[in-house]
């Protein structure tokens, strides 16, 4: 027999895909101050949402930052227990503007998806989990259990302020388990369960060689060149196989066990297939592809420039050198740790007549994994079980979801990630896109999952 509520959701889905066009097209970038105005046009909508929706009580709070949007729902009573459902409503900046083939903030179908900035992370996945709650809300007036609603405006900029509002607020957040409709699952057509994410940190560096840049005829040869300084730096940091040559960047780095090793060799993976559809080459087996993304650390340059950029040429010698560099940590790696320990390497090997100036640009966000039996957990993998008609696979993701590390700290519940964004699809790349597909398997999963939690109690989350 059909669910009421998921067949509630399914006739009203052209009317899901309007609200989500409203929603992407608030420019709600949370690192650039330019944006301030998409973000609080973020906020309204979701609070204008959720109170149609039946959640009264619909409000922002903040410490500080870009403000949280918060909702409740606490009519199942106080044996049932409390899910703090997270998603974020911020994206990463549009740049580089004409790569997009549509415009970044106007929601466009193409082939079977939808394309725009913030579409797959976080504002599709995280609707149909605000959508499915509202339609439990109408068809039965009321959830199966009690709810408490926390989306973040500040995700992709590290959760900045995120610990500071679960302290500020923490009666009014106190919950059982955390559902994340954020996460992104690993492939749409194997249904798995994101069970362990990396950890994260990054830092600037800086360096100076001249008081000015300087004419590249007049002292070219007798001036250091800050570019070619810090490309020297940057060189350092591994070696030719991309091993990380920082002493002490690894120091207690859990490394993978036999039984992990075992687990990856049987996760059907096409990497040949990965490869060509990003244009790269790894060479690598399966298990050996999933190891490095998983169960490895990580140290990048995301940026690095220095001198003119411009278009035509500019003969000068660069008087400064930049780079952003970023790290994803496993399990036992401390954030600070590993900033101080790149640090300390880099200063050892930049030349006394090079001034080098780092700058760590976040806290940081230790390595996760949710307990193998938590109920949340279970009752997931039983929903996705029972929507798919296949046992999920549980696999890690090797990004970071700061939430997970920040709630266990300050409210100290777990995170079960149960999003339908899917990891192909450009999220933080020009094109961003979705699935059409993910609504109506998204729903179904929401229901089923939210339906199963009715049958746990308070106490089945203790300890």
């Amino acid at each position: 027999m059909t669910d009421p509520v998921l067949s509630h959701l399914l006739q009203h889905q052209a009317d899901f895909v309007a609200h989500l066009g409203t929603f992407v097209a608030a420019p709600s970038v949370s690192t650039d101050p330019a944006y301030a105005e998409g973000m609080a046009q973020a906020r309204r909508f979701l609070v204008a949402r959720l109170n149609t929706l039946g959640f009264r009580d619909a409000r922002e709070i903040a410490a500080g930052g870009h403000p949280a949007v918060t909702a409740h729902w606490h009519g199942a009573g106080p044996e049932a227990p409390t899910l703090l459902i997270y998603g974020h409503y911020d994206v990463q900046p549009p740049d580089p503007l004409d790569a997009w083939v549509t415009p970044p903030f106007t929601l466009s179908r193409r082939d079977g998806r939808l394309h725009a900035r913030g579409v797959s992370d976080d504002k599709g996945p995280m609707l149909l989990a605000v959508e499915t709650l509202g339609a439990f809300l109408a068809v039965e007036g009321r959830l199966p259990l009690n709810v408490t609603l926390l989306l973040e405006g500040e995700e992709e900029c590290g959760s900045a302020t995120l610990g500071a509002i679960l302290a500020a607020h923490r009666d009014a957040l106190r919950a059982d388990a955390v559902l994340s409709a954020d996460g992104a699952r690993w492939r749409a057509d194997l249904p798995t369960m994101t069970v362990a994410t990396r950890g994260n940190t990054a830092m600037e560096i800086s360096v100076r060689t001249a008081s000015k840049d300087l004419h590249s005829g007049r002292y070219g040869g007798v001036a250091r060149n800050a570019t070619h300084e810090l490309a020297r730096l940057i060189a350092t940091l591994h070696d030719a196989d991309g091993c990380i040559l920082v002493p002490g960047f690894a120091d207690g780095a859990l490394p993978p066990s036999a039984e992990d090793r075992a687990a990856l060799a049987t996760i059907p993976f096409d990497v040949p297939a990965h490869d060509a559809a990003i244009g790269a080459r790894s060479g690598l087996t399966t298990a050996e592809f999933l190891e490095r993304l998983w169960l490895r650390p990580t140290l990048d340059v995301n940026g690095l420039w220095g001198g003119y950029t411009g278009a035509g040429g500019k003969t000068v010698i660069p008087a400064e050198a930049h780079a952003k560099l970023s790290m994803r940590l496993v399990p036992g790696q401390d954030p600070a740790r590993c900033v101080e320990a790149v640090s300390a390497h880099l200063r050892a090997a930049c030349p006394p007549d090079v001034t080098l100036t780092i700058r760590a640009t976040r806290e940081g966000t230790r390595a996760y994994a949710v307990p193998p039996d938590h109920p949340l957990l279970l009752a997931a993998e039983a929903a996705l079980e029972e929507t798919t008609g296949r046992a999920p696979l549980r696999v890690r993701m090797g990004a970071t979801l700061p939430l997970t590390d920040i709630v266990r700290g300050a409210l100290g519940i777990d995170t079960v990630m149960f999003s339908f964004a899917t990891a192909d699809e450009d999220f933080h790349a020009p094109n961003e896109n979705w699935r059409e597909s993910a609504i109506g398997e998204g729903f179904a999963a929401w229901v089923a999952l939210l339906r199963r939690c009715r049958d746990l109690e308070r106490r089945d989350f203790a300890g």
